[in-house]
């Protein structure tokens, strides 16, 4: 089946970009509403875009009615937001923030987790997740209906238990993030496999005959 995007409903075209680009990483964002509280909300259009500077992407459509959600106006008026990831143990809470409550509504008190002041934002990170990026906004892109979201971390605060002895690298005895597939599909990272590349040397007599 052959599709023309420049044709398709806007609908039609997310059915199939989020049935297809998969699996996507939860960020669950906090951020600090203007009377001080907390705000979080789940983003699946999410994922990191650089190392150096380190630089995260979101990116946040706007109401049905067209009205900009929280979070944006949030990351507007203070110019940062924490990025929280999502396991297992999280994902409950994780929906119960994605249920859109009204702007005076704490979301994190709503989904049952605490919260700990940012060491270097006004944002706050969630200590039950197992690793919480704090941002700066590097740029905002705004494009039609949806706001592009560049911030660079500037801090991350990680559950001792997600990293191996060293603290080096990602335990992933411990560490199992989920991720998004579509509708209300997800999938757990809890079996894990090793993929070590044949090395270019395999292929050395492919390329020597070639020429």
């Amino acid at each position: 089946m052959d599709f023309d995007f420049t044709r398709m409903d806007p609908q039609d075209r997310y059915r199939l970009l989020t049935n297809f680009v998969g699996p996507r990483p939860i960020a669950l964002v906090t951020t600090r509403a203007e009377n001080g509280q907390d705000n979080a909300a789940p983003m699946s259009f999410f994922n990191v875009f650089s190392h150096d500077p380190a630089i995260v992407i979101l990116g946040i459509q706007t109401r049905q009615d067209g009205r900009e959600k929280d979070t944006v106006l949030n990351i507007r008026r203070t110019q940062e937001f924490t990025v929280n990831m999502v396991d297992m143990a999280l994902s409950d809470a994780m929906l119960v923030c994605g249920l859109g409550f009204e702007p005076d509504v704490d979301e994190v008190a709503m989904a049952g987790l605490s919260s700990q002041e940012g060491a270097q934002v006004c944002s706050r990170w969630l200590p039950a997740s197992p690793c919480s990026m704090e941002c700066r906004v590097e740029r905002l892109i705004d494009y039609e209906r949806r706001v592009i979201v560049l911030g660079e971390v500037v801090h991350m605060h990680v559950r001792r238990d997600c990293l191996d002895d060293a603290g080096r690298y990602v335990n992933p005895d411990t560490y199992q993030p989920i991720a998004r597939l579509h509708a209300d599909n997800y999938i757990a990272s809890d079996n894990q496999f090793v993929l070590k590349s044949p090395g270019l040397a395999a292929f050395q007599d492919r390329l020597t005959n070639k020429g």
